[in-house]
């Protein structure tokens, strides 16, 4: 069974920065595609990023320029380096990984961005 738990999620003012981390445990034998999404209170959830086994990237409009994904295999991990925040970015923030043939959803962490 595989497990993905998320960290770094937080307040933060207009303007700050969080770096999200999501760690993979469990049986892991080689994970293709990660990704971070978010769902704000009355929102649907929504992609945000996603990186590629090979670290090909790529990013929602709203958040380009401002966020990016990296991955380190050797830890099973995905990061979510996210600066220039704004309030509109407040949501939990997810983080989904293709292991095998499954897809795997961690638990979320709160992001809030207000002064």
């Amino acid at each position: 069974q595989v497990q993905l738990v998320e960290s770094g999620g937080g307040l933060v003012p207009p303007g700050g920065s969080l770096r999200l981390s999501c760690a993979a445990s469990g049986s892991i034998n080689n994970i293709g595609l990660m990704g971070w999404f978010r769902q704000a209170p009355g929102n649907e959830r929504e992609w945000v990023a996603f990186i590629t086994s090979t670290g090909t990237t790529n990013y929602a409009d709203s958040v380009k320029g401002r966020f990016t994904i990296s991955r380190d295999d050797a830890k099973n991990t995905a990061y979510l380096q996210m600066n220039s925040l704004k309030p509109e970015d407040t949501a939990v923030y997810y983080c989904r990984m293709i292991v095998g043939v499954q897809i795997h959803w961690g638990q979320g962490t709160q992001v809030t961005v207000s002064s």
